[in-house]
């Protein structure tokens, strides 16, 4: 059955190839047979390569399928090739799995749009980018998926593309990311340069025998690539695009934070967490650059209005966490914590679009309110992801994965009683900012009529990823509640065990407890400001220093106006000075005399047939005058 792996990308991209061809003579419901019926097709295979793996593993751990050799040049020969280990089967499986609920709820959110069999094509395109991205055996074949999933995050951002603001939110994606993917780019011609391969098991391989711990150019390769993946992942500095990515279709949203893109800068430090053991101050800067993400996203997300853009905040707080955990070392905590995040951020999105087109496509979180009884659906399965969201504990599958990674960040020998901090108090943070959403949105006054009410296409995707939302941690449960580390010994095979040194007088059990306490608090704070005292929610900001936080931290923390003056209206500034450069006067001069040939030869255009003749008799006499006379 291996030897079907490359149908989990290929099937996707030949749907993807049918609906750009076929596209506008199918119907919407052929459309979606193509569309959704390719991703869950290629979701079954996925299913059942992963039951195989599990059941009979292959021979070392790991299945490589080369299909053939892109190119050859000097020796140089790149493959069109798979490696399936535990990390790409993990990623695979989530990939497929979510984004075919996504599909299925796509069906019924997006109809009647003018560009159905459009936005199925580009989904279908997504993820077939995404599967290459994490199965590819060589770096190149995983920059050929990197940059797939860059180009569609652009064309389903700015999917609408008629209204201007969605235009801006796809192109400002698509240049900050492509900051993140030029030193991506350098970073892959520096490891070629100095291993002489971009296969990623051979790479590792030979950085590991002759590249001494701290060397410079190792140092230099891992900071290149965490550049790439920080652009790709929404994380400082580089955050700036994710929230205006909202733009686009709401399962575009779901897709996006769940599945694909965000989590590629994920998987691309772990999949090479070689380099970065070998660079401990690049490793050490991915785990403050997560710390530091974490809490600024999370005081972002308390400010916001727009229900998606709240959850854009979270998602980019989350992938901090992520971060946060590769940077000590807990390579295994943090591709958990993918795994069960993609789960309840695709649910909190869908729930998200299952309220939005009931009221009107309405986002603003205060013309909403008391949804709870209005829109039944929305509200158990907003409040089952959000509870994830948050970590609530023993119950929902957030608590296992988060605490496993604030854990190791006290106990790993990179680790720190900073990091644990800064952890903890994203904790209370995603809490409070998630009850905050849930309250407002769903209790209180009702401010807008609800118009119109989920189906099944779009239900029982929420349903089902509820479930999941709620069982997936039971896979890693902790030594302290029953000690069943099924996923991490898993994973382990892939990637190194994460290392644990005695500090001070924390145990697990009791990093455990505090973060259920702080649950509790941040869920304790949101009930106050927003259920029984929400006057104090609106006299902290009309205070003069409370309003200035909330307008900084709305503004995420001024990054994009600080952005704005430093990069952008220089360039702008220099575009407008350099209009009429000598370079555009030497091109210009060449548009003008094309104008006048142009207009010169027009002129023998006078429709006289006698005059065509005695031209051709002319020109004949010359040809062979000048014939004759060599």
């Amino acid at each position: 059955m291996y030897q079907a792996l490359f149908l989990v990308p290929a099937i996707p991209l030949a749907g993807f190839v049918a609906l750009a061809l076929l596209g506008r003579r199918l119907t919407e419901r052929r459309a979606a047979a193509i569309g959704a019926g390719s991703i869950g097709a290629s979701a079954v295979v996925a299913i059942i390569l992963t039951v195989e793996f599990l059941v009979s593993p292959p021979a070392g751990g790991s299945y490589t399928q080369v299909l053939w050799t892109w190119f050859v040049v000097d020796g140089f020969a790149p493959q069109i090739g798979f490696y399936l280990d535990a990390l790409s089967v993990v990623m695979m499986v989530v990939v497929t799995f979510v984004a075919f609920f996504i599909h299925l709820y796509s069906v019924e959110f997006m109809e009647g749009d003018d560009g159905y069999a459009r936005f199925f094509a580009y989904m279908n395109l997504f993820v077939g980018s995404m599967i290459i991205l994490v199965l590819a055996n060589n770096l190149l074949f995983l920059f050929l998926g990197w940059e797939g999933v860059g180009l569609c995050s652009y064309l389903l951002i700015g999917f609408w593309y008629r209204d201007p603001v969605n235009g801006l939110a796809g192109r400002k994606a698509f240049i900050v990311t492509r900051v993140g993917d030029t030193a991506f780019t350098v970073g892959l011609l520096l490891l070629f340069w100095q291993l002489g391969t971009l296969n990623i098991q051979e790479l590792m391989a030979r950085a590991a025998v002759q590249w001494p711990m701290g060397a410079g150019v190792a140092i230099a390769a891992a900071a290149l690539l965490l550049g790439g993946a920080v652009g790709k992942s929404a994380q400082l500095p580089l955050q700036t695009w994710l929230p205006d990515a909202m733009a686009g279709p709401t399962p575009t949203s779901a897709l996006i934070h769940a599945a694909t893109m965000v989590t590629a800068g994920v998987y691309l430090i772990a999949r090479t967490h070689v380099l970065f053991v070998l660079a401990p101050p690049v490793q050490f800067a991915v785990a403050a650059i997560g710390a530091a993400t974490l809490l600024l996203a999370g005081f972002s997300a308390l400010t916001q209005d727009d229900i998606k853009r709240a959850l854009a905040y979270s998602t980019i707080s989350q992938i901090g966490y992520m971060f946060l955990g590769l940077g000590v070392g807990a390579w295994g905590a943090a591709i958990f914590h993918f795994y069960t995040h993609a789960f309840f951020k695709a649910l909190l999105f869908l729930s998200a679009g299952i309220i939005i087109n009931a009221l009107h496509h309405e986002h603003n979180i205060f013309r909403m309110g008391g949804l709870r009884e209005r829109l039944p659906v929305a509200y158990w399965t907003f409040l089952i992801g959000g509870s994830a969201l948050a970590g609530l504990p023993l119950i929902t599958s957030g608590f296992y994965s988060k605490d496993l990674i604030l854990w190791h960040a006290w106990s790993s020998p990179i680790g720190s009683p900073g990091l644990w901090i800064a952890g903890n108090i994203g904790v209370l943070l995603t809490s409070l900012y998630t009850f905050r959403l849930i309250f407002i949105v769903f209790y209180g006054e009702a401010h807008t009529e609800v118009s119109k009410r989920p189906g099944l296409a779009m239900s029982i995707p929420v349903v089902v990823l509820s479930i999941f939302s709620i069982i997936a941690g039971f896979v890693n449960i902790p030594p302290s509640l029953g000690n069943f580390p099924f996923f991490t010994h898993f994973v382990q095979t892939a990637v190194p065990p994460a290392r644990e040194i005695s500090r001070g007088w924390l145990t697990e059990s009791y990093s455990e407890v505090a973060s259920g306490l702080l649950f509790i608090i941040g869920f304790y704070l949101a009930y106050l400001f927003y259920i029984r005292r929400p006057d104090w929610a609106a006299a902290f900001k009309a205070n003069p220093a409370g309003n200035v936080l909330h307008r900084w931290w709305y503004a995420d923390w001024g990054f994009d106006w600080m952005y704005d003056r430093v990069f952008v209206r220089p360039v702008l500034w220099f575009a407008r000075i350099d209009r009429h450069d000598v370079f555009d006067s030497f091109y210009t001069g060449l548009t003008r005399a094309a104008q006048f040939a142009w207009f010169s030869l027009s002129e023998l255009e006078s429709g006289r047939i006698r005059w065509y003749a005695a031209s051709i008799a002319v020109g004949t006499i010359v040809f062979v005058f000048i014939a004759l006379m060599k």
